[in-house]
């Protein structure tokens, strides 16, 4: 593990349709962390927003933003969120709100392989005409940031080791096993 005192979180990060919550409870279950999906966060109004096909601004996810924060600094223990985080200013944000260092996990994948994903999901509010919208606000992490960069193209399972390995790379969690 880390040299730090505070257990790792690790935000997994990117546009609508990268597989956040998929990998997000994938890690969280192989850790046995806690789990936070940032769409329960969200005010009624904010889902209504998106599910009207309206990109969200700033302000609107300023305190959504502040709660998934609040929720990670308030996790005792290691902690898996999940949030778009789409700009450096959101993540600072987050790291902020959670008052302890946050890796952020951000996967990236082609426009089209998204929407795809997007228009196969059911029950989902986010609806793929917004995926655009996701793309256009995009700032991906800077080297200087706390982040590792994954591609979402291969399977799943394949994407979920990959960040396993790159998470245990950086000493924030224990090496794999070569059962895991």
């Amino acid at each position: 593990m880390s040299d730090q005192d505070t257990p790792a979180a690790i935000v997994v990060m990117g546009v609508s349709g990268s597989g956040k919550t998929v990998v997000g409870e994938a890690l969280a279950e192989q850790f046995g962390w806690r789990l936070l999906e940032a769409d329960d966060f969200h005010p009624q109004a904010n889902v209504d927003k998106m599910a009207s096909g309206i990109p969200l601004g700033d302000a609107d996810r300023w305190p959504w933003l502040d709660a998934i924060g609040t929720a990670i600094r308030d996790t005792d223990g290691g902690v898996i969120a999940t949030c778009s985080a789409l700009r450096r200013v959101y993540r600072e944000r987050l790291a902020e709100a959670a008052g302890r260092p946050i890796t952020f996990l951000f996967l990236d994948g082609a426009r089209e392989t998204l929407a795809s994903r997007i228009g196969g999901r059911t029950g989902h509010f986010m609806p793929a005409s917004l995926l655009d919208s996701q793309f256009a606000t995009l700032e991906p992490p800077d080297a200087d940031e706390p982040a590792i960069r994954l591609s979402v193209e291969p399977p799943v399972a394949t994407v979920v080791a990959n960040a396993r390995d790159a998470l245990a790379a950086r000493g924030l969690i224990p090496e794999p096993t070569k059962n895991a």
